[in-house]
């Protein structure tokens, strides 16, 4: 006898990226019977007017209306961690597991760059970055040129403000963080080393680490598999 539930997917894109980013994967979830919301972020839609003035706080909000009543599993790659862990802090309820895709829960207090002051942050000011460290890894020519071509600014308050957090509950929310880029192994050791944007595996005391080696961007490149694991995490004991 089937004894488990399936709950409401919420697909949170990282930088630069719209819900488009999630339709390999959401299309695999919708076949495996799945209820699927992939996001585009308030400041990531191609003609947004006013880029510069979207909060974090509107991101979250976003997110959190997505969640509907619940069950959810609430899913962030990358950037998206930031807005995503200010909305499960503000619905708690309505989330019943988390998924972090090459990327973690943040803490209280935490920005990706404080310092910078830029209305926005462009693909182009990190592409050679990115392609030099192995974050394009596995990605093949056409899923790059796709990605440059459709790649929109990143919103300059999303990357500076701080998240704030209240509600330490958030701790105990079964979590899986999915380790493409770097090994389970390396992300707590560089967790314990200090790497300010690992901090939450430090604090949440229900998370299971999972390799799937790869690039940054496993929704291109490991989409299969990918959605088996956001799958098997959908399935909540009914």
């Amino acid at each position: 006898m089937d004894t488990t539930a399936s709950a409401r997917i919420v697909l949170v894109p990282g930088f630069w990226l719209g819900a488009w980013a999630w339709d390999d994967v959401a299309r695999l979830l919708r076949e495996q019977g799945h209820d699927v919301v992939a996001l585009t972020l308030p400041g990531l839609e191609p003609d947004h007017p006013a880029r510069g003035e979207v909060t974090l706080d509107e991101q979250a909000d976003a997110i959190v209306a997505a969640l509907g009543d619940g069950p959810a599993v609430l899913v962030a790659h990358s950037g998206g961690a930031l807005p995503a862990t200010l909305a499960l802090d503000r619905a708690l309820d309505r989330v019943a597991r988390t998924v972090w895709v090459d990327t973690a829960p943040v803490v209280d207090g935490a920005a990706m760059d404080a310092s910078s002051t830029a209305d926005v942050l462009t693909l182009d000011e990190r592409w050679d970055d990115e392609l030099a460290d192995g974050s394009m890894r596995d990605l093949t020519d056409a899923q790059l040129a796709e990605f440059r071509e459709r790649a929109v600014p990143q919103p300059g308050r999303t990357v500076r403000d701080a998240v704030r957090l209240a509600d330490e509950r958030r701790l105990d929310v079964p979590a899986t963080v999915v380790c493409t880029a770097f090994s389970a192994a390396d992300y707590r050791s560089y967790a314990e080393q200090g790497v300010p944007f690992l901090a939450g595996l430090l604090e949440h005391r229900a998370m299971t680490l999972v390799d799937l080696p790869t690039g940054h961007w496993p929704m291109w490149s490991r989409p299969v598999e990918l959605a088996q694991v956001i799958g098997e995490a959908a399935r909540l004991p009914a």
